[in-house]
């Protein structure tokens, strides 16, 4: 009798847990904050950008309170599997590699990654081309993998915490081009005072090899009710025009894709 009251209670406590797990009533996102249009950071420290308001809009829709915690991106993955937020949602491409470590949901946005520099130069995009070409990118990620895996020792790699540090230096002539998604590309640098001194260069980037398969939301593996909640949410805000009406705010084009 001991033995049957201390297994229900133990499948009583088990089922609590599981109910409780799945309700999710707060949901902590990481955000970088210095990937514009995805994130920003006011000078107030008040995170915005697309990025923000999708966090906002998925906590709505499963009716949770929805807190943003910033994060640098070179401990965005290392923190989340420490608990200091719950997801990440910054531009984060969906890659085999990171699957190792996080599960995503499918694709928020999907973006082409392109190489911008100042106006009339020009690069050979060939492997002998590109030889001590120097090309700057925000430090681990598929821009900075992709140039390792393809051009490894004949291109150097000049990788950066953010991208505000690689436009500075793309300014000052310390490095040829910047490879990086063509959004943020577009709204960081080309959108901005200055901007029109500059130009995309070379080819559009969409290998999901190395870019994914578009930008999803990381979730720890072991909360996969999460992922699945935060998924449904995704494809409610498509198809109650949510989605479509935030991207309107910082996207001239599609982001979503097919």
């Amino acid at each position: 009798m001991k033995k049957w009251i201390l297994a229900a209670a133990v499948v009583s406590a088990l089922g609590a847990t599981s109910v409780q797990a799945k309700e999710w009533k707060e949901i902590r996102f990481g955000i970088e904050g210095a990937y514009p249009p995805f994130s920003w950071t006011e000078p107030s420290g008040e995170l915005k950008g697309f990025d923000v308001d999708m966090a906002n809009a998925l906590c709505e829709e499963l009716q949770a309170k929805c807190k943003i915690v910033a994060q640098d991106w070179d401990g965005i993955i290392p923190s989340l599997l420490a608990r200091k937020y719950d997801a990440i949602i910054a531009a984060m491409s969906i890659t085999e590699e990171r699957k190792k470590k996080v599960d995503f949901t499918g694709k928020y946005a999907l973006i082409p990654n392109k190489f911008v520099a100042k106006k009339g130069t020009q690069i050979d995009f060939s492997k002998e081309g590109l030889k001590d070409v120097k090309i700057g990118v925000q430090r681990a990620t598929t821009h900075d993998k992709y140039l390792t895996d393809n051009y490894g020792d004949s291109v150097e790699i000049v990788r950066y915490g953010s991208f505000d540090d690689a436009y500075l230096d793309l300014k000052a002539g310390r490095i040829a081009t910047v490879l990086g998604d063509a959004s943020a590309l577009e709204e960081g640098l080309l959108n901005k005072e200055g901007g029109e001194g500059y130009e995309f260069i070379g080819p559009s980037l969409t290998d999901p090899k190395w870019f994914g398969e578009g930008f999803g939301i990381a979730t720890r593996k072991q909360d996969k009710d999460l992922t699945e909640q935060l998924d449904k949410a995704i494809l409610s805000l498509r198809e109650k025009g949510v989605y479509q009406q935030l991207a309107s705010k910082y996207f001239s084009y599609d982001v979503y894709g097919e």
